[in-house]
């Protein structure tokens, strides 16, 4: 068998917007296929599938809405996050 999963995780030393970084990953096999950092603000492929699907998305909406998702997950949540800590 194998399996395909997603991973996003939020990285910050601090609430500001800018000290914020979404990183989402892709994997397939225990093997990370694709990456998304917010930082970068675009996709890198690490397998040869991968880099097939990072110029694809890279040259579509999806890359609009992957750079969307830092406000929409991260900065949203840092305050609950932090607040926990």
């Amino acid at each position: 068998g194998f399996m395909y999963y997603m991973v996003e995780r939020c990285q910050f030393n601090s609430t500001d917007p800018k000290d914020i970084e979404l990183i989402t990953s892709w994997y397939y096999n225990k093997i990370e296929v694709n990456r998304f950092s917010s930082s970068l603000g675009k996709f890198v492929g690490y397998t040869k599938y991968g880099v097939y699907n990072a110029e694809q998305w890279n040259s579509g909406a999806f890359l609009n809405t992957m750079r969307a998702e830092k406000e929409r997950y991260c900065v949203h949540n840092i305050g609950i996050w932090n607040s926990n800590i």
